[in-house]
């Protein structure tokens, strides 16, 4: 099945174009299954956490979500027939919070599975005669791109599901390389002169599968700034706790106050003290603090890092700092699509897509420094700002409202850079995550700011 246009003139896209959004789906199923087929059933159905889906139903849902738009509205001008329209209120996010998601009647483990299997043979027949026929979504294979990096999207909250999981280690995955420069570069800040630079991309070329928040490009000024050089790490943020960061109200906004002493939290998510000392549990296995301390800390929410920022006598960056770090080169003044250039990630320049399956030491990439020297602003963990969620100037929503404009204002604070779990496709530098001020079993951490006398 083809559509309209598509057929009546033969054109398709390129072939180049196919196998590569081929290959994005293909690489963001194989995370799906090996996470899903690293627990038995009883697991797969059971929820971990009231914060989190059941890991069958975010199997099924990514089949749905394909089913939607690759082979019903992929397929023709009209939505044409899906393979299972019956289940699409189940499995519909808006609708259904995760912590009643377990009372729903869900498809079984294999039926979940045979579900997205079928969806993807249908989705892949239809992509070999796909082509551009006057609709946006199909232009440069657009809702191709959105569905491999919405797949992406839900493999990294599976592998938090893992993350919090109660019982023996299911993961592996080799350590993070080293770092010889880890104790050179902590604590060290970096001096950015600010000016004009654009914020946002036009989706075009390379980012063409950008997502509508993300749009459109702006031009900017931003006055001078200190950034930290690296994530604030295990090590700084076990001072601050032992200093008694949770203890002292004058270090925390009313709501954070309010909240941690309302969930009793006294240090990250997972930490915990033994014979005197701190220790982390990460996938199931215990480790002492002491020996990743050069690791950028993780499973903090923007209260904490927020009150750490207060502590350090310093603040959060503000999302647009945030980019121009991450983006603008000073010597040259351009604008370039990561911070060391225009050219995609690999395992050299930046801890993605699962390789590790903890952040790496600060330091680790050098190959994926900034031209000022700010390392690891993508990947290893999501990084806090202290901005709001708020569409650009000339926002127009895209594919459909609920990705983005719904969650505009309120209390959702900024995450930029991605994470060890995210996937290749997604990571981006004008890439926009965002969550409540609470959230902490995202991969969180974050690094601090402060404002420069030289404005």
């Amino acid at each position: 099945m083809t559509s309209d246009l598509s057929a009546a003139t033969g054109t398709r896209y390129p072939e180049a174009l196919r196998r590569r959004l081929a290959e994005d789906l293909e690489t963001a199923r194989r995370r799906t299954r090996a996470l899903a087929d690293a627990v038995d059933d009883d697991d797969l159905t059971r929820q971990h956490s009231p914060l989190m889906s059941p890991l069958h139903w975010d199997v099924a849902h990514i089949a749905n979500m394909e089913d939607l738009w690759l082979v019903r509205r992929a397929a023709a001008e009209d939505p044409g027939p899906g393979v299972r329209e019956d289940i699409d209120h189940l499995y519909d996010a808006f609708t259904n919070p995760r912590a009643g998601r377990p009372a729903l009647p869900l498809l079984d483990p294999t039926q979940a599975r045979d579900y997205g299997a079928t969806v993807r043979e249908r989705a892949l027949a239809i992509l070999e005669q796909a082509g551009p026929d006057g609709r946006a979504i199909m232009d440069d294979g657009f809702v191709y791109g959105m569905i491999a990096q919405h797949e992406q999207q839900h493999v990294e909250t599976m592998l938090a599901t893992h993350q919090l999981r109660v019982g023996p280690r299911a993961l592996d995955a080799p350590p993070p390389p080293a770092s010889p420069r880890a104790a050179e570069l902590i604590g060290t800040e970096v001096f950015h002169p600010g000016g004009w630079f654009t914020m946002g991309t036009d989706a075009t070329g390379p980012d063409r599968y950008a997502l509508d928040n993300e749009r459109p490009a702006h031009r900017v000024e931003v006055t001078p700034f200190h950034l930290d050089a690296v994530p604030v790490t295990n090590g700084e943020y076990a001072r601050f706790v032992d200093d008694g960061g949770y203890a002292r109200p004058e270090l925390w906004s009313g709501a954070g106050w309010e909240h941690i002493r309302g969930e009793g939290w006294t240090a990250p998510m997972t930490w915990e003290q033994r014979d005197g000392a701190w220790h982390r549990t990460s996938f199931g296995t215990r480790e002492p603090i002491a020996d990743v301390a050069d690791q950028p800390v993780l499973h903090v929410c923007f209260h904490e890092a927020l009150a750490y920022a207060t502590w350090a006598g310093k603040r959060l960056p503000t999302e647009t700092e945030w980019e121009y770090a991450a983006r603008y080169d000073p010597a040259t003044g351009e604008t370039r699509r990561f911070p060391w250039g225009d050219e995609d990630p690999t395992p050299e320049r930046a801890n993605l897509d699962q390789h590790h399956l903890q952040p790496a030491p600060v330091g680790a990439y050098p190959a994926g420094a900034s031209p000022l020297g700010v390392h690891q602003l993508i990947g290893d963990v999501w990084e806090w700002c202290g901005s709001g969620f708020s569409g650009y100037p000339g926002f127009a929503p895209f594919p459909y409202e609920e990705y983005s404009q719904v969650f505009f204002g309120g209390d959702f604070r900024m995450l930029r850079g991605a994470s060890f779990g995210v996937g290749t496709v997604t990571a981006r530098a004008t890439f926009r995550n965002w969550d409540l001020p609470i959230r902490r079993q995202i991969f969180s951490g974050f690094r601090c700011a402060r404002s420069s006398e030289h404005a």
